[in-house]
Formats: structure tokens, sequence, C-alpha cells
């Protein structure tokens, strides 16, 4: 295992350990299943969710972007915040392997899941060419839902929100030079209530936002100079 990886690891089992489990109308993407896991894919499931966040953490990130909540269509199923299974199946996602094939059973439309969110931000990501020095969270990692309806989001609580805190303290502890972008204002709540200060904040790109998220990102990235490869940690 290189020095990278076992730092990623080592910091989203810090950070996983921050966040409870079984809570009314809160799923936990790394300590659960959902009924719709395909459990005979090793791609799926807690475990498999907790090795991709793994991979997203091990590299020393120019940016951090945080956004407000896992949904259904992302997180709840890839581990990893604005990124859907569809991105994960194309092998669009620096750091983590490809993977093959459906990670559930079904979905809503019969294909695989496809968050809007998720791909409009990757491709702009990519369109900066900062794709490799970013990590992506949210300000409550948990998905939140209406209770018996796994495949809906809602709107996280303020208690809810505070939930979140314990694990994103630990991460900008252990990214204290990486830019700071607040996605939403939820997220730029939560910041604002930890005493975090971001570099600035992006609309989200959800509703109609999407252009003017990414403006405001690339406003952002140009501020801090051209984007270069991001800095692993080797043995």
């Amino acid at each position: 295992m290189t020095q990278a990886l076992h730092e990623g690891s080592r910091l989203a089992a810090q950070l996983v350990a921050t966040l409870p489990v079984g809570l009314p109308g809160l799923f936990n993407p790394w300590k659960q299943w959902c009924e719709v896991d395909d459990r005979s894919n090793t791609n799926a499931g807690p475990d498999a969710r907790l090795a991709r966040l793994e991979a997203h953490l091990s590299c020393e990130p120019r940016f951090l972007l945080v956004g407000e909540a896992p949904g259904y269509q992302g997180a709840r199923y890839s581990g990893l915040a604005f990124t859907s299974e569809r991105l994960l199946i194309d092998g669009a996602i620096p750091r983590v392997a490809r993977v093959d094939g459906r990670l559930t059973t079904r979905s809503p439309r019969g294909g695989s899941f496809t968050e809007p969110s998720a791909t409009i931000i990757w491709k702009a990501l990519y369109r900066l060419r900062i794709q490799e020095e970013v990590v992506l969270w949210n300000a409550v990692q948990l998905h939140p839902h209406r209770d018996g309806e796994p495949w809906t989001n809602r709107t996280p609580t303020p208690d809810e929100l505070a939930l979140g805190a314990p694990a994103l303290k630990a991460l900008l502890k252990a990214f204290p030079h990486a830019h700071l972008i607040a996605i939403g204002k939820k997220a730029a709540s939560l910041l604002s209530d930890i005493g975090a200060t971001p570099r600035g904040q992006v609309r989200h790109p959800a509703n109609g936002g999407a252009s003017e998220f990414a403006a405001g990102l690339e406003a952002l990235v140009r501020s801090d100079g051209v984007a270069g490869a991001c800095k692993l940690n080797t043995m």
C-alpha cells in the first residue's frame, strides 16, 4: 500500500467513525447496506464505498469543495460526494477504480443512477483541469430521505447538519493548506458554525444553477493560478 493510500485509509476511518448509524431518515453510506445494493457485486455495499472514499482522500488537495448532503442518486451508492454510479462506471473519478456494472439491483428508470449535480461538478473540474486536485465532501455526510422512501432527498434539519461538524473539522485539520469552497448556503452555514472561513461560496448547481456554479468556481480557481497535478504522498 502506498503512503498516500495509507493516509487516505486512516482519514476515511477517522471521518466515518464520527457519524451515527441507524437514525430515522438518515442513511450512512459507509456503515449500512441498502435493500437494493447488489450484494453479489464486490463494488457495492458499505465496504466498497469506504474503499472508494479512502482512494478519493489519498492525495494532498488544492481545493476542498463542500456541499450540503448526499443524494440517493449520488453518494448513497457511490460513497463519494457529488459522484454518481454512472460516473464510476465510466471511470471518470481520479484515484478511484472504475466499477464494472451496476452497484444496485435496480433504479427507478432501469439504468444506472446519474445525478445531475454530480455530472455538472465533475464536468467543471475537468474543464478547469483541477480534477486531480480536489476532494469533495458534504456538510452532513448522511443521506437525508423521507421515512420509508430511500429514493428521495430532503433538506437536512439544523440538528442533522450539526451531525456532520466533527467529520468536517477533522477533514479541514487533515488538509490545512487546501482552499475551502462552499457549494450552496447550507454548506456555508455549517462552515461558519464551526469557525471555518471558505475562500469563497458558489451557487449549488441544482435547480438551474449550473452556469452560475461553473462561473463562480472558475473565478475562484483562476484567482489561484493555473492548475497542476495533484501532489501525491509517496514512499
